[in-house]
């Protein structure tokens, strides 16, 4: 230790002496004239007390300045954990502003078992978006997540995000060749797309390329899922689209979107109309969100793609051959799509959402139609613990969702157990019901007018990203 310091803290030490003395000798040789009062006694002994602190702050800051320690952290921010251990250097901070700079990584894992009380041929759960399999260990989805997001606190305005996903769900996703054409292409894609924000009102966000559609309230990744299985609703509506998507957010109240895409669950387009969505987000408070959408869209395609050429001359594409349909169905669909979400309490989520699709084969055709809706709620007894349960109806007339014309209700109630942060088991029964014979039985050809099941998911994830993916 260096001597000047050392000799700094003996004089503060011989200066600090007699202040603390005062009191002794005060009593040992008493002055003339009235003794002090209480009052006085304890303002002087207020006065001693606060030149001790500074006197005792100047000695700990001569210290730490010949120790070469850090300055103290300033008042309510907690010290790093590397102060305890001075002899290792402190890691510099990430920056935000390189190649990497701000990219989260996230991994997700997500499995199950189920049990029908059909005992299905096949072992097949019909009509369900990912607890598609029965009496067998099942991987749902293997996702990473790689998201380089913008950041306007410090002027970052672009950002990309991609979503890796391997598993079942995939298959679920882009396994049907009505939708995709080529699905192997881009099968474990789920999403890929760059953003900008322009300085426009409150914010004016564009994203290009494929994204995970927002019609419906239920989304890709079961840890921010109220159950473990996906409404009727979920698997109905669209999983995806590809394109140009906005976002205009008037203020923090209020956002506006419009969207214009190639259409449902095409990642190339296979007719030339684009689809075009409207939709308004309505945030009064931040308990309360209300999501309203209104999409257009032509989901026939005016062409098909052939393996062998059964003609000369065709388009030709990456192994493949396009034969143009003479005369393609030109009928749309229209989605009418809103929902709302409600954090009651703390421990209390409600929600709901309600859905009207209609489609035409060719413009002048009778429509089939979809319509039906939702309940959640969701209650934390816990921090471990929780219970979720949702009602759901669904009309389909022309059998546009299951291909029969039927009406189905489902209900589930989903026990929610968190051990360990991003470790969530889930505990579920849910029964599916028809008016009429159509879920799968133990017999071929026998069909039943329900479905009951019990599973148990389990979904591992981590990584830097917090909240909903």
């Amino acid at each position: 230790m260096p001597k000047l310091p050392l000799l700094r803290l003996g004089m503060a030490l011989l200066a600090a002496m007699p202040l603390s003395a005062r009191l002794s000798a005060q009593e040992a040789n008493p002055v003339s004239g009235p003794a002090p009062t209480a009052d006085e006694r304890i303002n002087e002994l207020s006065r001693e007390v606060a030149d001790l602190k500074t006197l005792v702050m100047q000695l700990q800051d001569q210290l730490r300045k010949a120790l070469g320690a850090p300055s103290p952290p300033a008042a309510g921010i907690s010290p790093p954990k590397e102060i305890a251990a001075p002899a290792v250097a402190a890691p510099a901070a990430a920056s935000n502003t390189g190649l990497f700079g701000g990219t989260t990584m996230n991994v997700l894992l997500d499995g199950y078992y189920e049990w029908n009380g059909n005992s299905p041929v096949g072992r097949a759960n019909y009509l369900r978006a990912y607890d598609v399999s029965s009496n067998s260990f099942s991987l749902n989805q293997a996702d990473v997540v790689l998201e380089s997001a913008p950041d306007l606190s410090i002027d970052k305005r672009y950002g990309a995000r991609l979503d890796l996903q391997f598993g079942q769900a995939t298959s679920t996703l882009q396994g049907n060749p009505a939708n995709e054409l080529r699905p192997d292409v881009y099968r474990n894609v789920f999403q890929a797309y760059g953003t900008y924000i322009f300085p426009v009102a409150a914010g004016l966000t564009f994203d290009f390329g494929k994204w995970a559609s927002s019609l419906g309230l239920e989304g890709n990744y079961t840890k921010d899922q109220l159950n473990y299985s996906r409404s009727f609703l979920f698997d109905f509506l669209p999983f995806y689209h590809t394109g140009l998507r906005s976002k205009l957010a008037l203020n923090d109240q209020l956002a506006l979107n419009v969207w214009i895409t190639n259409g449902t669950e095409q990642t190339e387009a296979f007719n030339n109309y684009k689809d075009q969505m409207f939709g308004i987000l309505f945030t009064p408070t931040p308990a309360l969100s209300w999501t309203m959408n209104y999409y257009q869209g032509q989901e026939h395609p005016d062409v098909i793609y052939e393996q062998i050429p059964t003609q000369p001359n065709l388009p030709y594409q990456q192994g493949t051959y396009i034969l143009p349909i003479a005369n393609a169905p030109d009928g749309k669909l229209q989605i009418v799509d809103t929902y709302v979400t409600w954090q009651v309490l703390p421990s209390l989520i409600l929600a709901a959402e309600a859905d009207y699709v209609q489609q035409r084969l060719y413009s002048f055709s009778s429509p089939a139609r979809v319509e039906g809706g939702a309940l959640y709620a969701g209650y934390q007894f816990f921090p471990k613990l929780a219970l979720a349960a949702r009602a759901e109806y669904l009309a389909d007339i022309g059998g546009l969702f299951s291909g029969v014309t039927q009406y189905l209700k489902e209900g589930t109630l989903t026990l929610d157990y968190r051990p360990a942060d991003h470790f969530l088991m889930r505990g579920e029964y849910r029964r599916d019901q028809s008016n009429r014979l159509y879920f799968l039985g133990h017999t071929l050809g026998m069909l039943e007018s329900s479905q009951p099941t019990i599973g148990l998911g389990l979904v591992w994830w981590f990584g830097q990203k917090d909240g909903v993916w």
